[in-house]
C-alpha cells in the first residue's frame, strides 16, 4: 500500500503546469543582470567542493566527479587559487536546517540517518534541524523558527548559527528575520538551498486540500497547521513579501542553486519537470532557475541535482524504490554541506578582515 499512497498523495504536489510552449533546455547563459546585488562567487565554492570531494569523496554515499556535481551555468567565474583549509573550524558554526513543505508528514518514511551531521562534527561544525510544520505558511514558521532560536543556548559570543532554509524553508527563513529582530544578534548567515524566494510555479495548480493529504502518509507525524503553505508559496504572494519587506542589511546571504542537466531529473519528478518547463526551462522539477536567489546573496552555485536529490536521500533508505522512481536521487551531500559551512566561514572571515 506504500507506493500507490506515495504516488497518489506526492502526484498531486508535484503536478505543477502552464500552457506556454516548452523552450529547449540551455546552460549557455546565466541571466545575473536580471538580479541586482547578487554577487557571483561560484569560482571559489567550486573550488572549495572539489577539493573536500577529492580528499573525501571515495569514503562518502554517492560520490561522483566534481564536474558531475556542479553545473557550468553560462560564465563562471574562476576560482581564487587560494588554499583549501580541510582542518578543524575556528569559528564552530552551527548549521540549522529548516525542511520544505510537508517534510515532518513523511520524515519518518523517508528515514534520514543524519550522516551530514555526523560528518561535519568531525571538523567543529554542528548541524540540527528546527521544527516547523510542514502544512503551515511561513507566517506561522517564522515564530516557530524564532522561538527556537531562542531557546538555544548561545555557543559563544559570535553570531553562529547558519540558517538553511531548504525549500519552501528559505521563505520561512526569511520572514523570520524580517518579523524578529531578537533573533538577528545570534545569526551568523542566511543560506537558501533550492529556496522557493519567489515561490514555486506548482502552487499555482494545487490546492491545500490536496497537500493535507499527506497527512494520511505512512507514518506521518504532522498537524494540519495553519493551512496556508500554498498560499505562502505562490509566486504572487512570495514577490509581494519580497517587495514589502527588505531584508536586514547585517546578515550575509547565499544562494546555492540547483540547476540539474535534464538527464538528472529522477523519473518520480519528471513530469513536473516538464510542466515547469512551460514556465521556465531553467528549474529542478519544482522550483525554476531564478526564483532561488535571495535578494542580495552570494551566488555559490549550480548543483546538478533535481529538487529532491539535493536535500532527500529516498534512494538511500528505500534502495527497492530507486530504479523505478528515484533514479537520479544519489548526490554527495555530506561534501555538500562541509563545502558550504567552509565558504560561509571563510567568507565571514575575510568580511571581518
Amino acid at each position: 500500500m506504500l507506493l500507490p499512497t506515495f504516488v497518489a498523495a506526492a502526484g498531486m504536489i508535484v503536478c505543477a503546469c502552464s500552457s506556454t510552449p516548452l523552450s529547449p533546455y540551455t546552460a549557455d547563459a546565466t541571466p545575473l543582470a536580471s538580479l541586482p546585488g547578487v554577487e557571483d562567487q561560484r569560482g571559489r565554492f567550486r573550488e572549495i567542493f572539489c577539493t573536500i570531494l577529492e580528499e573525501r569523496g571515495s569514503t562518502l554515499p554517492d560520490s561522483r566527479t566534481c564536474e558531475d556535481a556542479l553545473t557550468r551555468y553560462g560564465i563562471e567565474p574562476d576560482g581564487t587559487g587560494q588554499n583549501v583549509e580541510l582542518g578543524q573550524s575556528d569559528r564552530r558554526l552551527v548549521a540549522a536546517v529548516v525542511p520544505g513543505l510537508g517534510w515532518d508528514c513523511f520524515a519518518n518514511w523517508v528515514d534520514v540517518k543524519e550522516t551530514s551531521a555526523t560528518h561535519v562534527r568531525q571538523f567543529g561544525y554542528d548541524m540540527v534541524a528546527l521544527k516547523v510544520e510542514g502544512l503551515s505558511s511561513s507566517g506561522a514558521n517564522a515564530r516557530q523558527i524564532r522561538d527556537a532560536i531562542m531557546a538555544m543556548e548561545p555557543e559563544n559570543t559570535e553570531p553562529y548559527l547558519v540558517l538553511i532554509g531548504y525549500s519552501k524553508g528559505a521563505p520561512d527563513i526569511l520572514e523570520a528575520v524580517v518579523s524578529y529582530p531578537e533573533i538577528r544578534q545570534r545569526i551568523a548567515a542566511v543560506v537558501g538551498i533550492a529556496g522557493a524566494i519567489g515561490g514555486s510555479p506548482f502552487a499555482e495548480h494545487v490546492k491545500q486540500s490536496q497537500v493535507k493529504l499527506l497527512r494520511h502518509f505512512p507514518g506521518a507525524e504532522c498537524s494540519a497547521g495553519d493551512g496556508g503553505a500554498v498560499e505562502s508559496l505562490l509566486p504572487t504572494t512570495r514577490k509581494a513579501w519580497l517587495a514589502e519587506n527588505p531584508l536586514p542589511d547585517n546578515i550575509p546571504y547565499y544562494s546555492l542553486v540547483t540547476c540539474p542537466e535534464p538527464e538528472r531529473i529522477s523519473s518520480f519528478l519528471k513530469r513536473s519537470y516538464k510542466k515547469v518547463g512551460r514556465v521556465d526551462v531553467r528549474n529542478d522539477g519544482m522550483v525554476v532557475f531564478l526564483d532561488q536567489f535571495i535578494p542580495g546573496s552570494r551566488f555559490l552555485g549550480c548543483v546538478n541535482a533535481d529538487h529532491w536529490a539535493v536535500a532527500v536521500p529516498v534512494a538511500r533508505s528505500h534502495p527497492h524504490l530507486a530504479p523505478l522512481f528515484f533514479d537520479e536521487n544519489d548526490y554527495p551531500r555530506e561534501v555538500l554541506v562541509e563545502a558550504l559551512l567552509r565558504f560561509v566561514e571563510e567568507d565571514l572571515a575575510s568580511s571581518a578582515r
